[in-house]
C-alpha cells in the first residue's frame, strides 16, 4: 500500500461505526481526496465550482454555504477530482472542467475553474438515458457519443481514485449498481446521491462489506431543500400536538433532471424515498392517499431554478384544522453541492478507519433514503460524533433499542 493510502476494511473492522475517539494519527490527516464523478450534469458542475470557489477558506471562518468548513482534518481544498465518466458526446474526451460548462448543464456559473488535468470518459450507457431525453426537439437533450465504453474499474484505479460520486438520473438502476462494483472492485468508497437503493438496500450493503469499502447514501439531501423544509415542519406539527391529516409536496423545474423525471417509470425509487423521508417523521402514520411528494413538472425555462410548494393540514386543538402552505425557490445544484462536499470528506474518513459498509451517521444526515431514519436533530448529532470519532450519546443510543 502506497504511503499516505487509505486503509480498506474487510467488514469486520470494529471502527466500522465510527464510535471510537479518534487516535492521534487519525487527528492529523491531511493529503488529498482522489474524487472521481460519474455523469457530467448540473449537479457536478456546483460540485466542481464550489471546491474551487471555498478552496482558499480559512479553518477558522464560519463560511455561508458550508456546514463545515474543515471536516475531520480534511478543508475544502483537500477534494482533488481525479477524472469523470458521462455518456454526452459534448462531454466525453473533455478536461473536467470544461464538461461542466458544456450544454444541456444550466447551472449557475459562480466560479471560474482552472484545468484540473481530469479526463471525462465514456461511461455504459445501460439505462442512464430515458426516453423522454431523446427528442431532437428538445434543448436539455443527451446527445450519446459514439465508442466503447471505458473499464471503469481500471480507469479508478489507474487515476488513484478513493471516492466516487454517482450523479446518474433519476432511475438509471442498471448503471448505478455497474458504477457501484466498478467502485468495489477498485476499492473506493461511493456516495450516492441518486435514488437508486445501495446503502439502504441490504444486498448491496453487504456487498460493500464483503468489498471492503464504505457507501454512504441513499438520494442526496439538499441543504435547505423541499424535503428538509417538509421533514422539520412535519416535526413542528407533531411537537407542538397538532396531527397531520394531509400533505403533499410539488416540485418543478427546468433542468435535464427534470426532463428526464417526464418518463415516470423512472420515478418509483424516488417518490418512495422522498416520500420516506417525510414520512418517517411522523408519530402517527396517515393513509398513502393523504400523501403526494414527487416531481410534478418540467418547465423548461426555469432551468436549474426549482421551485417546491409544499402543503401541511392538521388536526389541533377542539379538533380545529391548521393549514399551511410554503412556496420555495432555490438553484437547484448549488443546495446540494455543499451537502456533497461534506460527504465526499465523511467517505474519506471512514476509508481512513478501515471502515466497510453503509457509513450510517452521516447517510441519516446527508440523504433522504438511509439506512436508518431519525429526526434530523439527531442525525446531525450522530454526524458530529462519526466525525469526532466519538461514542454516541447515551440518549441516542437509548433510542436505537
Amino acid at each position: 500500500m502506497a504511503p499516505g493510502a487509505p486503509r480498506r476494511g474487510n467488514g469486520t473492522d470494529p471502527h466500522r461505526n465510527g464510535h471510537e475517539r479518534l487516535s492521534q494519527a487519525e487527528a492529523a490527516r491531511g493529503g488529498p481526496i482522489r474524487v472521481a464523478i460519474v455523469g457530467v450534469g448540473n449537479c457536478a458542475s456546483s460540485l466542481v465550482q464550489g471546491v474551487v470557489h471555498y478552496r482558499d477558506a480559512r479553518p477558522d471562518e464560519d463560511v455561508p454555504g458550508l456546514m463545515h468548513t474543515v471536516l475531520g482534518g480534511y478543508p475544502v481544498s483537500a477534494i482533488e477530482f481525479a477524472c469523470a465518466f458521462d455518456v454526452d458526446r459534448r462531454k466525453v474526451g473533455k478536461d473536467l472542467a470544461d464538461a461542466i460548462l458544456a450544454p444541456p448543464n444550466c447551472a449557475v456559473r459562480f466560479a471560474e475553474v482552472p484545468r484540473l488535468d481530469a479526463p471525462v470518459y465514456m461511461g455504459p450507457v445501460l439505462d442512464g438515458v430515458s426516453a423522454s431525453m431523446g427528442e431532437p426537439t428538445d434543448s436539455k437533450r443527451f446527445l450519446v457519443a459514439d465508442g466503447a465504453p471505458e473499464d471503469v474499474a481500471a480507469r479508478l484505479r489507474e487515476h488513484g481514485v478513493q471516492v466516487v460520486v454517482l450523479y446518474l438520473p433519476v432511475g438509471s438502476q442498471k448503471a448505478a449498481e455497474h458504477y457501484a462494483q466498478a467502485a468495489i472492485e477498485a476499492g473506493c468508497a461511493v456516495v450516492n446521491c441518486l435514488p437508486v437503493f445501495l446503502a439502504s438496500d441490504p444486498a448491496w450493503a453487504r456487498r460493500f462489506e464483503v468489498g471492503g469499502v464504505p457507501v454512504l447514501g441513499d438520494d442526496i439531501k439538499s441543504q435547505v431543500g423541499a424535503t428538509i423544509v417538509h421533514r422539520v415542519l412535519t416535526n413542528l406539527f407533531e411537537d407542538r400536538g397538532v396531527r397531520i391529516r394531509r400533505t403533499y409536496q410539488l416540485n418543478t423545474g427546468g433542468n435535464t433532471d427534470f426532463r428526464n423525471m417526464l418518463d415516470r417509470d423512472r420515478l418509483a425509487t424516488k417518490k418512495i424515498s422522498k416520500t420516506a423521508a417525510v414520512t418517517s417523521q411522523m408519530r402517527h402514520p396517515i393513509d398513502a392517499d393523504n400523501v403526494h411528494i414527487g416531481p410534478s413538472d418540467y418547465v423548461p425555462w426555469l432551468d436549474d431554478n426549482k421551485l417546491c410548494f409544499l402543503r401541511i393540514e392538521g388536526e389541533g386543538f377542539g379538533g380545529v384544522t391548521t393549514e399551511l402552505e410554503v412556496r420555495l425557490s432555490v438553484q437547484d445544484s448549488p443546495n446540494s453541492a455543499g451537502v456533497v462536499i461534506d460527504a465526499v470528506r465523511c467517505a474519506r474518513i471512514a476509508l481512513d478507519r478501515g471502515m466497510a459498509g453503509p457509513v450510517r451517521g452521516p447517510s441519516s444526515y446527508f440523504f433522504k433514503h438511509p439506512p436508518e431514519q431519525y429526526d434530523d436533530g439527531a442525525c446531525r448529532e450522530r454526524t458530529q460524533a462519526f466525525i469526532a470519532g466519538e461514542p454516541l450519546p447515551a440518549r441516542l443510543v437509548t433510542q436505537d433499542g
